[in-house]
């Protein structure tokens, strides 16, 4: 089975021609150490972190050596591991804390309600990048993580996302090839943008078995106060107890109630 690490690579930047990182800067350079390390990766030797980045030993050594003085990389042993420094930068983002923030009682309630894990993701770019993860009383570890991304085609949340995406980023990313997570991932686009059709008029999205056999999820998108989609939240259960006809009403619930309180918050910051 592909893994959500495997799904998307980091190391190929600094090889790639035209790659997003100017590995020509100092900036490209270091954006390169930082997001050579997965979301497995506890640590990094250094000649791990320079097979990966694709710089010279003698760059990644200094680099590495400026960031642990800042923070936002530690001493690991004989490796390097990221530093605290970046998840106190990461808690100032206000599009993931406001969301957050506001979302966190409704998401409480939904994994109180359904027993099961929930998650409150936003798009960025072509990902799904997840703001929170809360596991219910009889959650199952699944390929996903707070602070983690998945493919936008193949997660509920992801398909929620897409549905309301820009119609250039659609055809952008259904232009090129999909990864297939498992056997039963959609990655025809002519299906996919039926499904997509599907879920603008439905109003949530349904995914069963495409990023891991055994699991469903369903999920909704939150509004702001223009009708933007701001985000999704999401309900995965294992698909042995998973019962359509109660997972979707609790999750159009529990996104309607953030999307309100979203929409209030937006207003009352336009009128101070």
């Amino acid at each position: 089975m592909i893994t959500a690490s495997a799904v998307r690579t980091v190391p190929a930047l600094a090889a790639v021609p035209g790659g997003e990182a100017d590995t020509d800067s100092v900036l490209g350079k270091v954006r390169l150490i930082l997001e050579a390390f997965g979301p497995d990766d506890e640590a990094l030797s250094l000649a791990e972190l320079v097979r990966r980045t694709g710089l010279r030993k003698a760059t990644v050594h200094r680099l590495s050596q400026e960031l642990v003085a800042w923070g936002a990389m530690e001493r690991a042993g004989l490796g390097y591991r990221l530093g605290l420094r970046l998840f106190e930068l990461g808690q100032r983002a206000p599009r993931r804390r406001v969301l957050r923030d506001i979302a966190l009682p409704y998401l409480e309630e939904l994994a109180e309600a359904t027993r099961e894990t929930v998650h409150c993701a936003v798009r960025d770019g072509g990902e799904v990048l997840y703001i929170e993860k809360l596991g219910g009383h009889r959650s199952v570890a699944r390929p996903s993580r707070a602070g983690g991304r998945m493919p936008l085609h193949c997660t509920a949340t992801g398909k929620v996302l897409l549905a309301h995406a820009p119609s250039r980023l659609v055809e952008e990313l259904l232009a090129g090839p999909l990864p297939r997570l498992t056997g039963h991932t959609v990655v025809a686009p002519r299906l996919l943008r039926t499904e997509l059709a599907r879920i603008r008029r439905d109003g949530y999205a349904v995914e069963s078995e495409e990023t891991r056999v055994g699991y469903l999820s369903v999920a909704a998108p939150i509004r702001a106060c223009r009708g933007h989609v701001a985000g999704a939240v999401s309900v995965a259960a294992p698909t042995s107890r998973s019962r359509l006809g109660r997972l979707v009403p609790a999750v159009l619930a529990a996104t309607e109630k953030v999307s309100r309180r979203l929409a209030e918050h937006e207003r009352e910051r336009e009128e101070q």
